[in-house]
């Protein structure tokens, strides 16, 4: 959007990430607010921006039940160093929580409420505590359940459970893989092809993105995490046909090809493309729109297809003027269904694993 003279579309200048650590790996050790506010500080860097500059932080969290609770992008934005007049904003889409906080960013900026911000997301699931719920009376008996926030449902409302089915997203993933008739064998390749695809990443590309991250236990020495931890070279056909069904008994969906739960953070710099070009900063990606749309939570890995059609509309393109598509990949059943209602190939869908 240009107003007189001022663009104000939005870019994006600078990337970071961590490397994703896997469930009780090597970042285990690290506080989600801690390591957000490593990438902030690193991002911060590879902008050569002055942090006063800085309007805003919004980051992504899932979780929020732990460390990452009480608005950790503020509690990482001072981590980080950045004045404390620099104001942080903590949102919650699930799965797609960074990717909302960069939207929030790139709004903000059309909107001219500032020039400068930092988006991203952090998760911990290995740092993600247990829950117990708060009696409603000062004298409770009898026990009480305690809630694994890493994984699955927690205080469940039982009026919502009325209208819609209470399942795990493993069982969606079951639901999908029924609907459209995507067999095992095919949600196996697709895993396989994913795996191959990030590890001659790791390689070739992902070491500009990754920020090595010092994780330190409460007992040992320090160690400096500087790779992904789930990409497995040794995967093959053979060890994920051996792989049982995780979540329905003859089901198709098992370990193998469902996503793992992580510890990770990514962070951007954004800034209006007329605040870019009169700082000579390279311009890695413009941001040109988003979308969001809902559907029966019963099928809830097909939601990218309603949200990319409404988006795709409203900017008058076409899946196929689609060069390169990044999708989540959840499980392979849900990214393939995806695919397949959007018509994307294979070839030019994350390309990285």
């Amino acid at each position: 959007m240009t107003t007189g003279t001022l663009d104000r579309s939005p870019v994006i200048v600078a990337a970071a990430r961590s490397p994703i650590g896997k469930l009780g790996g090597g970042l285990a050790p690290v506080r989600p607010d801690d390591l957000a506010g490593e990438l902030i500080r690193a991002v911060v860097a590879r902008a050569k921006i002055d942090p006063e500059e800085i309007a805003d932080v919004y980051l992504g969290c899932a979780n929020q039940a732990g460390e990452d609770n009480r608005n950790v992008a503020r509690m990482a934005a001072l981590l980080a160093g950045l004045p404390q007049s620099v104001p942080g904003c903590t949102v919650n889409r699930l799965c797609a929580s960074g990717l909302e906080a960069v939207n929030c960013a790139a709004r903000a900026i059309l909107a001219g409420e500032g020039e400068v911000y930092v988006a991203g997301g952090v998760e911990s699931m290995s740092r993600a505590p247990w829950a117990l719920p708060k009696a409603e009376s000062p004298f409770p008996f009898g026990n009480l359940t305690a809630y694994d926030t890493a994984l699955g449902w927690r205080f469940p409302n039982p009026r919502l459970a009325k209208l819609v089915p209470r399942l795990q997203m493993g069982e969606t993933a079951e639901n999908v893989a029924e609907r459209y008739k995507i067999a095992r064998q095919e949600q196996d390749a697709f895993a396989l092809e994913s795996h191959r695809r990030a590890v001659a990443a790791k390689a070739a590309v992902f070491p500009e993105e990754i920020v090595p991250v010092v994780a330190t236990p409460r007992r040992g020495p320090a160690a400096t995490v500087a790779e992904d931890e789930g990409p497995r070279a040794d995967t093959t056909p053979e060890k994920l046909a051996k792989l049982p069904a995780a979540f329905r008994k003859d089901g198709s969906v098992t370990p193998g090809n469902s996503s793992s739960l992580n510890d990770g953070a990514a962070a951007l710099v954004l800034m209006s493309a007329a605040r870019a070009k009169a700082a000579g900063v390279p311009v890695l990606a413009r941001w040109v729109g988003s979308a969001s749309a809902g559907l029966d939570p019963s099928f809830m890995g097909l939601g990218p297809v309603f949200s990319t059609r409404k988006l795709l509309s409203r900017l008058g393109l076409k899946a196929g003027d689609l060069k390169l598509t990044e999708l989540n990949e959840a499980f392979a059943a849900q990214a393939l269904a995806c695919a397949r209602e959007l018509e994307l190939p294979r070839a030019a869908l994350n390309v990285n694993g």
